[in-house]
């Protein structure tokens, strides 16, 4: 990441997940403490689940589940819930050109949280305070889930969502 990579977190957690579900429901967790400017940076493999947390963010927020899809084709998904919630998928953006031609960085501490898949596509894509998490395959349906926060407000976010 940009400018996350050279600095050391201010909050960090792990967390397992046995399964899809409870991938869903630590989402879900999440989604309901979002609040308007909240950046969430989502890193892993294909397949460890980082779709799923999204959806459950999506739950959480108050996003009616029949919205909610992946949006590796359309690159950024509105979704009117308790607050605006953007999905972004960079996992096939070339650069930072490309993305700023989206209009992404206009969203940036808007009216809505921002959640990104792929973040490390685009490492410019970073702003200086985000909640970074990754999923990693832990065997089987297992998965670990691994936050990060830089900035006082994802800190208290992340303490908020995996305790202090």
């Amino acid at each position: 990441m940009g400018p996350v990579s050279r600095r050391l977190p201010d909050l960090e957690r792990e967390v397992a997940s046995g399964s899809a579900e409870e991938t869903f429901a630590l989402g879900e967790r999440l989604g309901r403490l979002l609040a308007p400017g909240d950046f969430v940076g989502l890193l892993g493999e294909l397949g460890t689940g980082k779709t799923q947390l999204v959806r459950g963010v999506a739950e959480g927020a108050g996003v009616p589940r029949k919205e909610v899809a992946s949006p590796s084709f359309a690159i950024l998904y509105p979704y009117r819930g308790r607050i605006p919630l953007y999905h972004a998928d960079l996992y096939r953006i070339s650069g930072y050109d490309e993305l700023y031609a989206t209009g992404f960085f206009e969203l940036w501490g808007g009216d809505g949280a921002l959640l990104v898949e792929w973040l490390d596509r685009v490492p410019e894509a970073s702003p200086d305070s985000l909640l970074l998490v990754e999923l990693a395959f832990a065997g089987d349906d297992h998965r670990t889930i691994q936050a990060r926060a830089y900035g006082a407000r994802p800190a208290e976010l992340l303490a908020a969502w995996l305790g202090q």
